[in-house]
């Protein structure tokens, strides 16, 4: 019994979010979050790091001994231990120690420890920013849905990089820098997303025109993936204002940051609050 009492009372504070007790939790460890990765950004810089190398790798790894705690008592605690360990939190947060164990092994590794940002997403659990949840899954399901012509999309522009690296292989050569097709493509890439880093430049009047053509394309294709996924987006906003159903007079179609509503004037919930029309 006791047993269970603590098991609930550290998943209160752990996972819980409403508590004293949890809040503190909480934005103690972002602030922990925030530390150590400033810690490893400081680490990376060469004049600290000579300085302060033995400081720095105490300190990670004191970082690192508390997250590893933590983690170990969020499956003590989880009632369902392999479900938090799979989800989406519970993998970043095995993400966010494993760089530190791996550095024992590939020292490198350890500055992969960034992942730890990652975690930082809780905070619009703890300050109750759902919206902002709820605008991100808006825009995640508009990407979801806009996928297939994203896929036609960027297969056309892969042909086309494919074509122009073949032509200007063709037409300038080895001896103006465009050893094979591969670094010719590469070429392709960097000018029609008008990018354009400078250590391959056509020399011949023909393979400048080529370059002008690039170009020029690059910045007519630029707006097609931005249409693409703003259509769907449009429709995803749509059919969210949709769903929003107001308390008092039962009609839909308001804003995900509306505070009342615009037909009766009634106040509206708050977003994970809301009654929404359930579609079959």
């Amino acid at each position: 019994m006791d047993n269970n009492r603590l098991q609930h009372q550290l998943y209160v504070i752990i996972f819980g979010h409403s508590t004293r007790a949890g809040r503190a939790f909480d934005i103690t460890l972002i602030i922990a979050i925030l530390l150590s990765l400033t810690v490893l950004i400081l680490h990376s810089i060469e004049g600290f790091a000579s300085d302060w190398d033995k400081e720095f790798v105490i300190i990670e790894y004191i970082f690192t001994g508390l997250f590893t705690v933590e983690y170990l008592l969020r499956l003590y605690c989880s009632p369902k231990p392999k479900a938090y360990a799979t989800s989406f939190y519970g993998v970043v947060d095995l993400l966010a120690i494993l760089p530190t164990y791996l550095a024992l092994l590939f020292p490198s590794a350890s500055f992969m420890g960034v992942i730890r940002l990652l975690r930082i997403m809780r905070i619009f659990r703890i300050l109750k920013l759902v919206r902002y949840l709820q605008d991100s899954n808006i825009l995640l399901r508009s990407l979801l849905l806009s996928r297939r012509k994203i896929i036609v999309f960027f297969s056309t522009v892969a042909i086309l990089v494919t074509i122009f690296g073949a032509l200007i292989f063709v037409i300038e050569g080895p001896e103006n820098g465009f050893t094979s097709i591969p670094q010719s493509i590469y070429w392709a890439i960097v000018t029609i997303t008008t990018v354009g880093y400078g250590d391959l430049i056509p020399s011949t009047p023909l393979g400048k025109a080529l370059a002008s053509l690039t170009m020029l394309l690059g910045y007519s294709i630029l707006a097609v993936p931005t249409g693409i996924i703003t259509a769907e987006l449009n429709q995803e906003m749509n059919a969210h204002r949709s769903l929003v159903k107001c308390p008092n007079c039962s009609k839909a179609g308001h804003e995900s940051d509306a505070l009342y509503c615009k037909y009766c004037g009634s106040e509206l919930a708050e977003p994970d609050e809301r009654v929404v029309i359930k579609s079959d």
